[in-house]
């Protein structure tokens, strides 16, 4: 078991450094904008963050994808299946990337319009747009790459071209803006610069395993193995897109549902949200183990270790319940003081806090599950336990809204997470 907890902690601590790196960068992004002109900038940052935020989080099987698949090869020590998913990948993200370019006029047209904000932010939404549009190929190779590096067992190769990224794009955003006077331009411009340098390390970081040509170590639409031919490639991706789509629609839905009871209401449920996040940062590492463990473990078909894999992340994931709740619970209303300062905001969020305590309780099995299903493309199951949960979250938040108003929508999440994690439960005892 030392050993399973050791491999488990080598995987998930890289990965839990790399996502708590993402928001600092967005404070980082936030706090140029804020001292170069007035509201609109911030403004204009965030709507244009959301758009691509959205758009790269729908595509966000490209990695999911191909970390199951490879781990998998890397069970049944198959270099060529292991070669195939990373050319596979590549080229997907790389023709996904190339898509979203040819068609950026018509998706900045539709973003803007779906995020209505005011005609002077849009114009600025525009410029950002404009520039950080031609690093979707790079975002897109990038997030194949991860999954890849995922699937091969190395989360630390992610997480130094994570932190690595991130410099760049604070550097360069400090040098556009305050050493060469741009404005908002100077910040897509930073991103720009980062995305294209974190693909390149990432390449780099390729040879240095000696794969030199990554697109050209074997492509075909079938392949001998079940697994391995582009054919499961895409359904197994297709399964994990139509997944997040209903994790998207949740997610917006959630945000739109508070926005309509009134500004301060949506503050409240932005702000409680910020503790869904940062359990999920560090569940997301868990997960991430679970992927390329529970994979590997699934192609080598080592029955007593994939189970005792899944006793273990759950023991971690009931450790991360305890902390977690009982940090919330004792820190709950000072942690919310430090993100503001106004006081209505911090009273009103009070008889809500009792649902955000319950968000790692109810949220832990779904996280944990993902990694595992993820890792065994048990995808379909995935999708299956999404939508249902999905459904369950529309349906229970409109029925009880008129009476419980934002208590309704509180109680459809903690639903969701709940009904995500137990169906997956079921699937896997009876499938796998």
């Amino acid at each position: 078991m030392k050993t399973i907890d050791r491999d488990i902690l080598r995987l998930a601590i890289p990965s839990i450094v790399q996502n708590v790196t993402v928001p600092l960068l967005g404070l980082v992004d936030l706090a140029i904008v804020g001292h170069i002109g007035d509201a609109t900038y911030i403004g204009a940052i965030a709507v244009g963050s959301m758009i691509f935020n959205v758009m790269y989080w729908l595509l966000g099987f490209l990695r999911m994808g191909t970390s199951g698949l490879t781990a998998q090869a890397v069970g049944r020590n198959d270099q060529q299946g292991i070669h195939t998913m990373l050319s596979h990948s590549l080229t997907l993200g790389l023709l996904f990337g190339l898509m979203i370019v040819v068609l950026q006029i018509p998706l900045r047209g539709l973003s803007i319009w779906l995020m209505g904000p005011s005609e002077e932010i849009a114009t600025l939404v525009r410029t950002y747009f404009n520039i950080c549009i031609w690093g979707a190929p790079a975002t897109l190779s990038l997030y194949a790459l991860t999954g890849w590096f995922i699937g091969m067992q190395d989360t630390h190769t992610p997480m130094a071209v994570s932190i690595l990224q991130n410099i760049i794009n604070i550097a360069c955003s400090l040098l556009f803006v305050y050493g060469l006077g741009m404005r908002i331009e100077g910040v897509a411009l930073g991103t720009l610069v980062a995305q294209w340098s974190g693909l390149a390390m990432a390449l780099w970081a390729l040879e240095r395993k000696g794969i030199q040509r990554p697109l050209s170590v074997g492509f075909s639409f079938k392949s001998k193995n079940k697994t391995d031919g582009f054919a499961p490639f895409l359904r197994v991706n297709r399964d994990i897109f139509l997944r997040t789509v209903c994790l998207v629609a949740v997610n917006l839905f959630f945000t739109a549902a508070g926005a309509r009871q009134g500004d301060l209401i949506l503050s409240v449920n932005t702000l409680l949200m910020t503790l869904f996040t940062l359990f999920s940062y560090v569940m997301d590492g868990f997960a991430f183990a679970g992927e390329a463990m529970g994979g590997k473990l699934y192609g080598a078909r080592d029955v007593s270790g994939f189970q005792a894999l899944v006793r273990r992340l759950f023991l971690w994931g009931a450790i991360m319940v305890v902390l977690f709740t009982a940090t919330y619970a004792l820190g709950g209303k000072p942690f919310l003081s430090l993100l503001t300062n106004h006081r209505e905001v911090i009273e009103a969020a009070t008889p809500y806090l009792p649902w955000a305590l319950l968000i790692p309780l109810a949220g832990v099995a779904a996280f944990i599950y993902d990694g595992i299903f993820i890792g065994i493309t048990a995808t379909r199951g995935m999708l299956l336990s999404s939508v249902i949960a999905t459904a369950v979250f529309f349906i229970l938040h409109y029925t009880l809204s008129p009476s419980l108003h934002n208590h309704a929508l509180w109680l459809a999440l903690i639903v969701y997470l709940v009904l995500r994690g137990v169906i997956q439960a079921i699937w896997l005892r009876r499938k796998v």
